[in-house]
């Protein structure tokens, strides 16, 4: 599998043997049964779920599933991952364990909702920037560039 790199999510899952890619195949439905809208990703050329930002990702190594839910994902469900090995942003999902679905389901959850509340939060924010004096922070419009003959 290595030096292979994949397209789409479809490709990824092919390239890893039979129950490799049921695994895989399970955790990919599992977040879009949560998160229909999800846009799947190829990046750092792994499988990775974008919704108004990065969701999560997972890929297949040689000795488990990483499931990275970015470091907010793992820091909050901490206290319910004590049997899997953790970094700051990866659960390890070893194959001789069954995976934690219902985990990944409310860890996708919290993702989800984080970006939304982050999305939220950008658009209120450029909504309410104001300029010195209190005013609305008005854009001009662009200058027509002259062409050139």
């Amino acid at each position: 599998m290595q030096g292979s790199k994949a397209k789409n999510i479809d490709e990824y899952i092919k390239m890893w043997p039979p129950e490799i890619q049921k695994r895989l195949s399970k955790i990919r439905k599992t977040i879009k049964e949560i998160v229909p809208a999800a846009e799947e990703r190829i990046s750092y050329q792994m499988p990775m779920m974008y919704l108004d930002g990065v969701l999560v990702y997972f890929a297949a190594f040689k000795n488990h599933i990483g499931f990275f839910p970015t470091s907010s994902g793992v820091s909050k469900f901490k206290s319910e991952l004590g049997e899997y090995e953790t970094t700051k942003g990866t659960i390890h999902l070893p194959y001789d364990k069954s995976i934690p679905f219902d985990l990944i389901r409310r860890i996708v959850l919290f993702r989800a909702e984080e970006n939304r509340q982050r999305i939220g939060a950008k658009k209120n924010k450029r909504a309410n920037k104001k300029v010195s004096g209190g005013e609305n922070h008005l854009v001009r419009p662009r200058r027509s560039i002259p062409r050139i003959a």
